[in-house]
């Protein structure tokens, strides 16, 4: 079990408004998406599209509600706008995250990346991605803050070759990895053996469970990740094929501390996210001792 004085639950507001398919829960307003979140029992957030970008008027929306940020979404944009105004980006974002009393910012680079065919890192990239990653994980401690790398579909850092590559090729004591189960499990990775590996520098957690079928189906017919997505690929933990199980074993075994976050993106007509932030809550009650 995992311990619950140590580890803390949130969710993402995806499953109300996705913002790469705005059509998605398009109806589905700010207020509603926390008080749900509140009322289904979790105490974090991370940010969306529909959020505040106020940090005053934010925390007071957050905070009768009993929630916290945990967390927002970098795209790191290196090997397209170049590393100067990416780091200026990333500093911005580190300041608005550190108002708002986050711990934590979660980073993928997106220059380049196609939800599609994923683009491969020349050496001269990956030496760009590294230095670029590192500085970001500098500028991170200076707001005692962690800096971490979500391995994402479509991105130069999605195998476990690829996030190999990357916990080689970064500092262990600046860059930190934010693990996904469901796009592991997507891009058809041994996901416990990811965790078993780098469980040391998992500092941040989304737990996305799958529909194995709905992914065959999606790769057979040569979807888009957004396609599958739409399609029902992914799900929430409680619901599809993956076993959370033996992840919160690993994560206890190891000592984590930090964020455990339910992110899974589904269209809000099929899956009402109020009723499946009820179903996660419950199952990482019974699994996660959470």
């Amino acid at each position: 079990m995992l311990d619950a004085n140590k580890v803390r639950l949130a969710i993402a507001p995806i499953a109300w408004t996705n913002d790469d398919l705005p059509d998605l829960g398009a109806e589905n307003t700010f207020e509603q998406c926390i008080s749900e979140m509140a009322l289904s029992g979790f105490t974090g957030s991370e940010i969306g599209n529909k959020y505040p970008k106020d940090v005053e008027t934010l925390k007071q929306k957050l905070a009768i509600r009993g929630l916290q940020i945990c967390n927002a979404w970098f795209s790191s944009t290196l090997l397209s706008e170049g590393y100067d105004a990416t780091i200026k980006a990333f500093i911005e974002h580190r300041d608005f995250l550190h108002a708002l009393g986050a711990k934590v910012i979660g980073a993928s680079e997106q220059g380049n990346s196609i939800f599609g065919d994923k683009p491969v890192y020349s050496e001269e990239e990956w030496a760009l991605v590294a230095r670029g990653f590192n500085e970001m994980g500098r500028l991170a401690r200076e707001k005692d803050m962690i800096f971490t790398v979500h391995h994402h579909m479509g991105t130069g850092v999605q195998t476990e070759e690829e996030i190999d590559r990357l916990m080689e090729l970064t500092d262990p004591n600046l860059v930190y990895l934010l693990y996904d189960t469901g796009h592991l499990a997507f891009s058809g990775e041994d996901a416990l053996r990811v965790l078993r590996k780098y469980a040391k520098r998992v500092k941040h957690v989304h737990l996305k469970s799958v529909r194995n079928d709905v992914v065959a189906k999606a790769k057979a017919g040569g979807y888009s990740f957004l396609d599958a997505v739409r399609a029902g690929a992914f799900t929430v933990p409680g619901d599809g094929d993956f076993d959370f199980q033996p992840v919160f074993d690993i994560l206890a075994e190891n000592g984590y501390e930090g964020w455990v976050v339910v992110e899974a993106e589904q269209d809000p007509a099929k899956a009402n996210p109020f009723e499946y932030a009820v179903m996660a809550r419950e199952y990482i009650r019974r699994t996660a001792g959470l």
